[in-house]
């Protein structure tokens, strides 16, 4: 995924109201960027990091800037913005650079699917295969190299398990694929000890046939692209 034009260099200055984050730019100039970021983002957002802004020239936008990047203390690399995520993994299984869901012709987003009428975030298709239904998480929370999800209690996370666990019993193949955004990270395992409920319902949906996969990412002020898969621990 390329960000063009190439991404801008700050340093944070603070996150706050969940949105919004002050960053001054190299520049001198201090700008208010919105972020697309939910979560707790734990060691993604202590001031002082060096961040990097994409900049829309849209006068119907409130905010001009995005918070798209962030290096740690560590020069760790992390994607804040978690919309990234299906993008990154989307252009990776059209490239074909994701073994295991290679061989589909069809690629559709945001389908309604299960028993919730919940939306897949990508439906793959292929004449000779079943529909594999993936649904994509961005994984950012680093404790001493093991990366973690989720980082906070989740129950769309749950709801989301137990539509792919609907899935697979009906014959399709589902997956659930964490897009490891934290350069830091080089296994990832769900965190029971943030949300014992989603780690259940996770080992009840792999027992019900549901894959997961982990990949990491490359980072630059340029781009993100999927990079190689790592091993997920249950």
């Amino acid at each position: 995924m390329l960000f063009d034009p190439p991404l801008i260099r700050g340093v944070l200055l603070k996150r706050y109201k969940r949105f919004l984050a002050d960053v001054q730019l190299d520049s001198g100039e201090i700008v208010t960027a919105h972020c697309a970021n939910t979560g707790a983002m734990t060691g993604c957002a202590e001031p002082g990091f060096v961040v990097w802004l994409s900049y829309h020239n849209d006068p119907k936008r409130k905010l001009a800037y995005s918070w798209q990047l962030a290096q740690n203390h560590q020069q760790q690399w992390i994607g804040i913005n978690t919309l990234n995520a299906n993008r990154v993994v989307e252009e990776a299984v059209r490239k074909e650079v994701i073994v295991e869901l290679t061989g589909y012709q069809q690629i559709a987003r945001e389908v309604k699917y299960g028993q919730e009428n919940s939306r897949i975030d990508l439906l793959l298709r292929a004449a000779d295969k079943a529909d594999c239904y993936v649904e994509i998480k961005s994984v950012t929370l680093l404790d001493n190299e093991q990366g973690y999800f989720p980082d906070a209690v989740t129950q769309r996370g749950q709801r989301h398990l137990a539509e792919l666990a609907y899935m697979a019993a009906q014959g399709a193949r589902a997956v659930l694929f964490f897009c490891v955004q934290h350069s830091g990270i080089q296994s990832v395992k769900v965190a029971r000890h943030i949300d014992p409920q989603y780690a259940q319902a996770l080992a009840k949906a792999q027992a019900s046939g549901v894959e997961v996969m982990a990949y990491n990412c490359t980072f630059s002020a340029e781009k993100i692209l999927l990079n190689q898969p790592l091993d997920f621990v249950c």
